[in-house]
């Protein structure tokens, strides 16, 4: 009964790891649609530039703040798929064992068992002086 409790534990545990990492692994193509999409607008205003020439200073730092831009969503898409690798691999891999600590066990009782007390000095041992 316990093992077949663990064993239904056990598959939920890797079910759900599978669901976290399906989940990352469309997130991650989300990411890079989203990359795809700024690079082609990109693309198409430098495009524009070229065919008309530079209209204004507004365009060039427009087109820097694109290509800005662009650097940013390439860096998550490609953090999103490693993330989305590493949640993979580590949904395939079986969980660890759970390891328990010995305990000690109690001194027995056939010993015999002595208290010594050892009375505080009084005084300071170096200087003599009351304050300790």
């Amino acid at each position: 009964m316990i093992l077949s409790e663990r064993q239904a534990r056990i598959e939920a545990q890797t079910a759900a790891s599978h669901a976290v990492a399906e989940a990352l692994k469309a997130k991650a193509a989300a990411s890079s649609t989203e990359a795809m999409i700024a690079h082609l607008k990109l693309m198409i205003q430098k495009l524009r530039r070229e065919l008309y020439g530079q209209r204004s200073e507004r365009t060039a730092r427009l087109i820097d703040q694109m290509e800005l831009q662009l650097e940013e969503l390439e860096a998550k898409a490609t953090e999103d798929e490693l993330s989305a690798e590493a949640a993979a691999l580590q949904a395939s891999l079986p969980a660890p064992a759970l390891r328990r600590r010995p305990s000690r066990k109690a001194f027995p009782e056939h010993l015999p068992r002595e208290r010594v007390v050892i009375a505080a000095p009084s005084s300071c041992p170096c200087c003599g002086s009351m304050k300790l």
